[in-house]
């Protein structure tokens, strides 16, 4: 069920969407999905430095 959430809310089709009007929630959300995007390959970069030793 996270998963799901998570894929749905990194799906680029859904990145373009008008959701509400509010210009100051949708700075928020664009916010919150490239801190979620850089925290996603911060941790396939660890694995990866963790695996390659």
């Amino acid at each position: 069920m996270v998963f799901k959430r998570i894929l749905h809310y990194l799906n680029p089709l859904n990145w373009f969407k008008k959701e509400t009007d509010n210009p100051s929630l949708r700075a928020m959300h664009g916010i919150n999905k490239l801190s979620l995007i850089m925290f996603l390959i911060c941790i396939v970069v660890i694995i990866w430095r963790m695996l390659n030793r």
